[in-house]
Order: structure tokens, then C-alpha cells, then sequence
């Protein structure tokens, strides 16, 4: 496959992921955009910014703890958090910030690093969210009433993880996609309006050599892989549709039409953290996870319709949550552990292009009107263009973050605003070029 096909075939299942979750443009309806992948259609907006950032519209009430990020969809933002050992989903008037509604998707998650974790994602009236503890509920958008919920870990015999369930749920068409990993099922697609079983992979068994933490397991055992952090992510070969996913210790490509599991790639990472969101190219998958690096796949469809899964090139960038961005046949985000820097690298060869200089802190980012939203995890949000030769800094501001408290919720862009999470409060930052006045 050309370059060029490639980027056809990027672009025509985008425009399809966006036709199911949103028929508002300037809406962010799932985590990551519209599209799943970090990139925003917007444009008008501004390429530098003043000193101090752009002006700030408002900032919302305590909306609990947590990590999740801002869904924005129509007249409202929709964030998760947890208070008083309960999930709460609380509905903000994108216009003011202002109290509309709450809704509970039951406990809080009190464990290590303690608050909610996944975003919602919504489509047309609906909002589904998937909480640490594995309830997952469908809401109605218009008031949070709920409309269906089930224990999906209880149903398909899966067990939690270290850090509690963290997906961004996946809607394909009329079918909502679930890392469950159990004995019962890997992979499910569940009707979305009423939460019956569409398919079930089958589990996905491994012989288990290393334990949680790295300790040898000796003799090798027989056992299940869990979920992993990381959410799962449509693509399409050549008219085929397929699902990539990770799991604890695993990479996978699924096919979405039947949760056959096509291909699968143990992965050794020593605390079974996979949490990036597996990026896709136009013709190759971009898989990351701390401490592993980053490995891109090419996939191919044979005439017989088999799929087949080629290691393309490996690089040391471990990003491990906060995201990678493939824009004009490159990739752009930042490390972990091994690779910290923010960098660009050519998704041909996998060589890095260019890094940048000095100690901005490894985060989370994304995209739009060729410009990049990079926000560290030590709460400071910066405006970057990749060039040929680097990133220009376009202008920066430091959110209230307390010295040691992560920031670890994505940004969202709608409606030529920019709406950031932090700890109890979403604030919301006026970034157009020619902002109206009423």
C-alpha cells in the first residue's frame, strides 16, 4: 500500500468514526476527539498565544477526583469524578461552566492514586462509562438517567487490575466494544441500547512466565490476560474492519465484525501497564508501553482475507498514557521512562526527526490546524508547531497544579475553546483568533 492509499484509507474510516459519534462539528464526544486519535477538525484558531495563555472563560464547581478528561457535546461537558465513594458524572453548561446535572456510576475507586479514571463517551441522546470497578452504564445525555448498567467482570468472568479498569469505550455502530478479559471472553461488543451480547471472543490464553512486578513463575502456569489501560481503537485494510486492543500483556488485532482474535503479542512489561491508545497510520499500528518502547506494525490483507501482522521498526519512546499523534507522516508525543522528550518522529523509518530542548515534562497531547497541544504532566499547557527543523513555542501557561500532584486528563478542543481538567475543576480557555462578543 502506497502512502497516499494509506492516507485515503485513514480517511475514510475517520469520517466514518465520526459520522457514529457526534453530528455536532465542533463537539469532542468521546476521549481523544472526535475521531478517537487526538485530532481536532477545528481551524480559526490562535497560532500564538498571549503571555499567560489564552483568556479564561470560566471554571466549574468541584466535579470530584479523578484523571478522566472532558467529553463536550452540544450545549455540555460531560466529566467524571469521584465523591463520597461514589462515581459521579457531572453535566456543565459549555457556556458558563455552570451546574446542569449529576449522575453516579456506583463506587469510587479508593485504591492507589485514587479518583475516576475513564471518560464518556457519547452518541446522539446516549453517554456509556465504564467505571474502575467494571460497571458499565448507559445514560441518557438530557437528564443522566439511567437506561441500562451491567457488571461486565461478573458477566464474562474477568478479574480488575492493579490500578482499577481505565477504557474509553469504543462505539461501533449500534455496538459498544469491551476489553474485558476474562475466562469467559477477551474481547465483547455489546448492543448499545440495551446492552445484549452482539459477539464474544474467545479468552485470551497465555502460559504465564513472569509475574506482577517481574518475579519468574516457575513452572510456567497456564492463565486468562486481564484488560489493560489503554482503549481500543477502530481501523480498516483494504475494506476490512478491525479492532486494535491491548490487555495487560498483550497486543491484539481483533476483527470487529466477529471479536475473532487475529493476531496477538505478549508483551513482558514488568507491572502490566499497557495505557496508551494504539495509533493508527494508514497502514501500520503504532503500540507503546512503558519501559518497552514503541513498535509500529504494518497490517496487510491477503487475497484469501487473512490478515498479516509485520514488525515495521521499533524506537525507545515509552509513552505510557498520554497519547501519540500521527500527523503528516509523522508521530508526535512524548516518553516515559526510557524517552522522555517530546520528539517527532518519521513514521516511514521510525528515526527521530527532532526532539525538544530542555526539561518540558514528558504529557498528554493533541492536534489541530497543524499545531500541538502539549500538556505536562506537571500542569503546563503548551502551544507547539512541528516545523522541518523543530517545534516553535507558540506559548505556554502554568495551570494551579500542586507541586506532586499529576495532570493526567487529556485536553479537548470544541467550538474554538480548550477545556482542561484539573484535580476537581474543568476550566474552559477562549482560543480563537477572533473571539465574538455578545
Amino acid at each position: 500500500m502506497t502512502r497516499r492509499q494509506a492516507e485515503s484509507s485513514r480517511a475514510i474510516l475517520l469520517a466514518l468514526l465520526l459520522a457514529v459519534v457526534t453530528a455536532h462539528a465542533g463537539d469532542w464526544p468521546q476521549f481523544r476527539g472526535p475521531t478517537r486519535d487526538g485530532h481536532s477538525p477545528e481551524t480559526g484558531l490562535l497560532r500564538t498565544w498571549p503571555e499567560g495563555g489564552p483568556p479564561q472563560r470560566w471554571r466549574s464547581i468541584p466535579i470530584g477526583t479523578g484523571y478522566s478528561s472532558p467529553v463536550v457535546v452540544g450545549k455540555h461537558v460531560l466529566i467524571t469524578g469521584d465523591r463520597d465513594g461514589k462515581l459521579v458524572i457531572t453535566c456543565l453548561d459549555k457556556e458558563t461552566g455552570k451546574f446542569v446535572w449529576q449522575s453516579t456510576n456506583g463506587r469510587a475507586w479508593a485504591n492507589p492514586y485514587p479518583g475516576a479514571r475513564s471518560s464518556v463517551t457519547v452518541v446522539g441522546k446516549h453517554a456509556y462509562h465504564l467505571n474502575a470497578h467494571g460497571r458499565l452504564l448507559c445514560l441518557e445525555t438530557t437528564s443522566g438517567a439511567e437506561i441500562w448498567s451491567m457488571d461486565v467482570l461478573a458477566r464474562f468472568g474477568g478479574a480488575n487490575i492493579r490500578w482499577g479498569l481505565s477504557e474509553c469505550l469504543l462505539v461501533d455502530g449500534d455496538r459498544l466494544i469491551v476489553t474485558v478479559g476474562g475466562s469467559k471472553a477477551f474481547l465483547v461488543a455489546l448492543n448499545r441500547h440495551d446492552g445484549k451480547t452482539v459477539w464474544a471472543s474467545p479468552p485470551l490464553k497465555f502460559m504465564r512466565t513472569v509475574a506482577f512486578g517481574g518475579r519468574k513463575v516457575d513452572p510456567a502456569q497456564s492463565d486468562f490476560d486481564k484488560p489493560g489501560y489503554a482503549s481500543p481503537i477502530l481501523l480498516e485494510v483494504n475494506g476490512k474492519r478491525l479492532v486494535a486492543a491491548t490487555g495487560s500483556r498483550h497486543f491484539v488485532i481483533a476483527d470487529a465484525e466477529t471479536g475473532v482474535l487475529l493476531w496477538t503479542k505478549e508483551v513482558p512489561v514488568r507491572y502490566e501497564v499497557i495505557g496508551t491508545m494504539p495509533v493508527w497510520s494508514g497502514e501500520g499500528v503504532l503500540f507503546c508501553a512503558p519501559d518497552m518502547g514503541a513498535t509500529l506494525y504494518q497490517i496487510a490483507l491477503s487475497k484469501d482475507g487473512a490478515v498479516t501482522v509485520t514488525e515495521r521498526w521499533k524506537h525507545d519512546l515509552d509513552n505510557c498514557h498520554g497519547g501519540m499523534i500521527y500527523a503528516d507522516g509523522c508521530f508526535l508525543g512524548s516518553g516515559y521512562r526510557k524517552f522522555k522528550k517530546w520528539c517527532r518522529i518519521d513514521a516511514e523509518s521510525g528515526e527521530t526527526q527532532y526532539v525538544l530542548p530542555g526539561k518540558f515534562t514528558k504529557g498528554s497531547t493533541l492536534f489541530a490546524e497543524g499545531m500541538m497541544y502539549a500538556l505536562s504532566e506537571k500542569g503546563r499547557m503548551t502551544l507547539l508547531e512541528p516545523l522541518a527543523d523543530g517545534f516553535r513555542d507558540a506559548g505556554s501557561f502554568a495551570l494551579d497544579a500542586k507541586p506532586g500532584n499529576k495532570v493526567w486528563a487529556h485536553p479537548a478542543i470544541a467550538d474554538g475553546h480548550l477545556f482542561l481538567r484539573l484535580r476537581e475543576h474543568v476550566t474552559c480557555h477562549d482560543i480563537r483568533r477572533e473571539p465574538q462578543t455578545k
